[in-house]
């Protein structure tokens, strides 16, 4: 059973898994690990973790399941470091919101008898800002926390019994899990969720330029700018990484989006702009 986890990677959503684990009971050992030491002793403060690892690899070591929650290619460098020193004994987890590059990593650094277990997560919960200061015990709570190939989890080598525990310890947070294959995973959250960010960003970065210095501008933008430009405050440290590893996905979600766009423009004063608002309502109905 689950008894040591080790968190690398103290930002919003590591701290957040922390807060949830102890307010649905767990009962064992968590530290942290985090490059920028504030974040970590942040996370300490707020009793997310027990304690505060000095370096990744040796915290990774002294726990049984290491959950990596870190930008993606931080993740790809971890399971890279990690792979040759844990065992069977370990499981290994993350939360990024790319799984193809990262499930191709577990394929090839994991998931033998000879090394640690890895299973591929990502939590479809968070917030526009990062930060431990941010997290919240509550987060996952009613979101959908997402897991891709996994093969051996339903055996019974150690690594496999902490696999599904953590799988249970995930429900007991408030989430309800959804086993997807990593590709269709990259696809469906290019829809979802990435192409929401870059529009946002895109609506911001348009608003910022054409009319940003207008003092009247966020009394006359009201509730609809607000809404529509909250995802817009979202740094570029935390999607240039999903940029890089889901590059295909987006491009066709935003290429869908231009041409959906462009009937808009075309239809403005045709029936055919109705047709618009009709599918958009049916599809906040269902």
């Amino acid at each position: 059973m689950m008894e040591r986890v080790a968190i690398l990677g103290t930002g919003l959503l590591g701290t957040s898994v922390g807060l949830a684990l102890r307010a649905a009971g767990f009962q064992g050992s968590i530290v942290g690990w985090n490059r920028s030491r504030g974040q970590a002793e942040t996370a300490l403060a707020m009793g997310a973790v027990d304690s505060l690892g000095t370096d990744a690899v040796a915290t990774a070591k002294a726990s049984q399941v290491v959950l990596l929650a870190v930008p993606i290619f931080a993740t790809l460098d971890l399971m890279e470091q990690l792979a040759p020193v844990l065992g069977p004994g370990h499981l290994v987890t993350d939360v990024g919101s790319t799984k193809t590059q990262i499930t191709e990593a577990a394929d090839r650094l994991y998931n033998t008898s000879d090394r640690a277990g890895f299973l591929p997560g990502h939590p479809m919960a968070g917030k526009e800002r990062g930060g431990a200061e941010l997290s919240d015990a509550n987060l996952f709570r009613g979101a959908v926390w997402l897991f891709t190939d996994f093969p051996a989890w339903q055996r019974s080598t150690e690594s496999d019994v902490l696999a599904r525990n953590w799988r249970e310890w995930v429900i007991a947070m408030g989430a309800r899990t959804l086993d997807l294959g990593p590709q269709r995973h990259d696809e469906l959250v290019a829809w979802v969720s990435h192409l929401p960010q870059f529009t946002a960003t895109a609506l911001s970065a348009l608003l910022e330029h054409e009319v940003g210095e207008a003092p009247e501008l966020r009394d006359v933008g009201g509730r609809a700018l607000r809404e529509m430009t909250r995802l817009g405050a979202s740094p570029f440290s935390m999607w240039r990484d999903i940029a890089h590893t889901n590059t295909e996905a987006i491009v066709a979600a935003i290429e869908a989006l231009e041409q959906r766009l462009a009937h808009i423009r075309e239809n403005l004063r045709t029936p055919e702009l109705r047709d618009e608002f009709e599918k958009a309502n049916r599809f906040r109905r269902e």
